[in-house]
């Protein structure tokens, strides 16, 4: 169940620590942010409940995995049940965003080579126009966030 939550800096130190290392323990979260492990550990309760932290991963390096080419495919408008299926059946989509404007769906795909990403994109032209961009560099990727301030203002 998500809760209202006012954040304070321990609040946001909380959660730039924890992105940055999930692994942490809450003794060592508590002295990177100078509170003792029970309160660390109250107030990162506190921050599940209210649905503001929702999990912990492992980031994986894809091209150690062996793919080669990240890829982000554009996908028309089709039918949302048939396209939704697709993608949950597709394990080469690592990412996938229903979206406002021309196109529908946004995938963000990893594979092994041009002909896996062929085999991938041939299966979502069977259900609309698709348009594929193959991802040459990622600058920023998993940029961890603190609560909401309002729009930045340039330095």
């Amino acid at each position: 169940m998500t809760q209202s939550l006012d954040f304070d800096s321990y609040d946001a130190r909380i959660l730039a620590e924890l992105q940055a290392d999930a692994r942490l323990s809450m003794t060592e979260l508590g002295r990177r942010v100078h509170l003792s492990q029970p309160a660390v550990t109250e107030r990162v309760r506190k921050l599940e409940s209210a649905g503001v932290i929702t999990g912990y991963r492992a980031t994986v390096n894809l091209k150690a995995l062996g793919y080669g080419i990240r890829a982000v495919i554009r996908v028309g408008r089709a039918e949302y049940g048939r396209i939704v299926k697709l993608i949950q059946d597709t394990p080469e989509v690592v990412n996938a965003y229903n979206v406002t404007g021309e196109d529908s769906w946004v995938l963000d795909i990893a594979v092994i080579d041009v002909a896996h990403l062929d085999a991938v994109v041939s299966r979502f032209c069977e259900l609309s126009e698709t348009s594929t961009s193959i991802i040459l560099k990622v600058t920023r990727e998993h940029q961890p966030m603190g609560p909401a301030r309002g729009p930045s203002t340039p330095a």
